[in-house]
């Protein structure tokens, strides 16, 4: 019987992993330089569109990016890397081909033609992914910034031929900058891909496939710009400005980070367009942070200084992608309206704590120990973890709010003591579907805050809660339909103590483990605090639910009347996350 049982949890776990597997969409990028990801050694700020591309669509895609520096569809083929992706292609796979700027060159090594062998090896792209079950879609090249006052063919070979003429830290570049001066600018571009740009665009019409024109996309986008300002898309860099590049760079084909994000974002428009299935899996973001170098920036604080101040009206939206971001982060009063979005395994640590000496050989104390500092207004956070990483060492918070509507979902706050401090005074926080676990007062502060749904975890013997709610303050904090869970050996802990002596806390049909003690309250060593706290419960259910048995100063309420959500944080503009989520107030700041 035992060897059944064991059968069958093996195939459970397979048949789950298989289908976890297939729940993801595999993109497959081949293509040249303009497209690759890059090596990020000396700070070089290059990146290719496809490297820029995890940033615009959900988690449900994986982007697995062959394309290289310097490489033709010749090459591609001839050096193994397309018989490389075409082993990983399963079924229902997409293979995004772009080739052309080095199918240009004359070099025996990379030189296809159009209409003949560059149609060839476009056709054998697409007919091999087909024959794995994949979905190949066809793109030409983006435009050269190439201004001219006049079509010269001499200073189109010359634009061809400087691709290769550049310094950055890719071991595929051979030579240093040219030395030639540009020619004068025009303002209109010329074009240097010529038929190569058709290639693409007659195959897919033959063999009935996806295209994207992405030349004209980016040359209106260019040229849109203009002579000046089209450089902030290309690798202009000024003289030791970058370490990876001390001489600088003039380079009017190879993009960077802005010029990445910018075109990845036209891009996967275009490609929602041409692959209708796809569309549901874009997602635009104002900003993002991404520890691979496929974000705006690498770190979380950079990304919240670039955020406008007072930008009213609207949200800003920033995605922070899967990684450890270990910052102290500090979100101020004027970065208004803000969403921070976590990609999976995204997570906001420090190790601060209460004891631990500043610059000037002070404590920290409890409120300088937080990893994380929110003070804005209608802050909204989703899918993040905030971590105070430093153990247990005392009073080490994770987050400190004190902005008004802050609303968390689906958040993590770990620590030990005093990890998630509700800080402002009567501000109102909304938590739903939260994870928040701790020892002692891992819930603590003056706000009003409710917890939807929430899982409430101890990882020691204490206190759950220690509320310092003000006298005449209408609502502390309030748990709705929360789980409450602890470590293995915990068996010694109260809902709340009162951190001062109006504290407020109401636990409403919650799950209550064993750990939870029959008295349930504690009065924090102080009888008067008996008299002005408020600690409630209402239909809580499980093995450490225990009406009779509770602190004879507590309430076991008959109605919720009063204590509904909506009422609880609604205040007096009408704020209702429950209802309308993370959506702005129309109300004048």
């Amino acid at each position: 019987m035992k060897h059944k049982y064991l059968l069958l949890f093996v195939c459970f776990f397979l048949f789950s992993a298989f289908k976890s597997d297939q729940s993801f969409i595999t993109i497959f990028m081949i293509g040249d330089s303009t497209m690759a990801d890059k090596n990020m050694t000396g700070e070089n700020p290059e990146r290719g569109w496809g490297q820029m591309l995890p940033g615009y669509l959900t988690e449900d895609v994986r982007v697995d990016n062959h394309a290289q520096n310097g490489r033709s569809s010749k090459s591609f083929i001839d050096e193994g890397r397309w018989d490389k992706v075409l082993s990983l292609i399963k079924k229902g796979d997409y293979v995004f081909i772009q080739f052309g700027h080095n199918d240009e060159k004359p070099k025996a090594d990379r030189h296809t033609d159009p209409g003949t062998t560059f149609d060839a090896n476009l056709r054998k792209f697409v007919n091999e992914t087909r024959a794995k079950g994949g979905i190949p879609v066809l793109f030409n090249s983006i435009v050269r910034r190439n201004f001219g006052l006049a079509v010269d063919t001499q200073q189109v070979k010359d634009a061809v031929n400087q691709d290769d003429f550049r310094q950055d830290a890719n071991p595929d570049a051979k030579r240093e900058p040219s030395a030639e001066v540009q020619p004068k600018e025009g303002e209109k571009l010329i074009d240097t891909h010529g038929a190569y740009l058709d290639s693409p665009r007659n195959v897919a019409n033959e063999l009935n496939v996806p295209f994207v024109d992405m030349n004209k996309i980016t040359h209106d986008l260019v040229e849109g710009l203009g002579p000046d300002k089209s450089k902030e898309l290309f690798m202009w860099v000024a003289p030791n400005t970058v370490p990876a590049m001390p001489k600088g760079r003039e380079d009017n084909t190879h993009l960077n980070v802005y010029g990445g994000r910018v075109i990845a974002g036209l891009t996967v428009d275009a490609i929602a367009k041409a692959v209708p299935e796809l569309a549901k899996q874009v997602r635009h973001y104002d900003l993002v942070v991404a520890k691979d170098g496929s974000g705006d920036f690498f770190t979380v604080q950079e990304a919240i200084d670039a955020v406008p101040d007072f930008r009213k009206g609207t949200r800003t939206t920033i995605l922070i992608r899967k990684g450890i971001y270990k910052e102290k982060i500090i979100i101020p009063e004027s970065k208004i309206n803000l969403s921070l979005i976590g990609q999976e395994g995204a997570v906001l640590s420090y190790d601060d704590y209460a004891n631990k000496l500043n610059c000037f050989g002070e404590t920290k104390g409890t409120s300088g120990s937080s990893s994380c500092y929110i003070y804005a207004p209608d802050f909204y956070a989703e899918n993040l973890t905030f971590e105070n990483s430093s153990g247990p060492v005392g009073q080490a918070v994770a987050c400190f709010v004190s902005g008004e509507r802050a609303y968390f979902k689906k958040c993590r706050f770990l620590g030990f003591q005093d990890t998630l401090y509700t800080y402002g005074k009567g501000f109102r926080q909304y938590y739903e579907d939260c994870y928040i676990e701790g020892t002692v007062d891992f819930i603590f502060g003056w706000s009003t805050a409710v917890f939807n749904r929430c899982h409430i975890h101890n990882k020691g013997n204490g206190y759950v809660t220690a509320p310092s709610t003000d006298k005449g303050q209408k609502y502390g904090y309030l748990f709705y339909d929360c789980k409450l869970t602890a470590d293995a050996g915990v068996d010694h802990v109260y809902l709340s103590r009162p951190w001062r002596p109006y504290a407020q806390a109401i636990f409403i049909r919650c799950d209550l483990g064993r750990h939870i003690l029959p008295m349930g309250w504690n009065n924090w060593g102080n009888k008067e605090n008996e008299k002005t706290a408020f600690y409630a419960e209402f239909q809580n259910k499980g093995e450490g639910a225990h009406p009779k048995a509770r602190a004879s100063f507590s309430h076991q309420l008959k109605t919720l009347k009063g204590y509904e959500m909506e009422t609880v944080l609604a205040g007096t503009d009408g704020w209702n996350p429950v209802k309308n989520g993370n959506e702005l107030l129309s109300i004048k700041r």
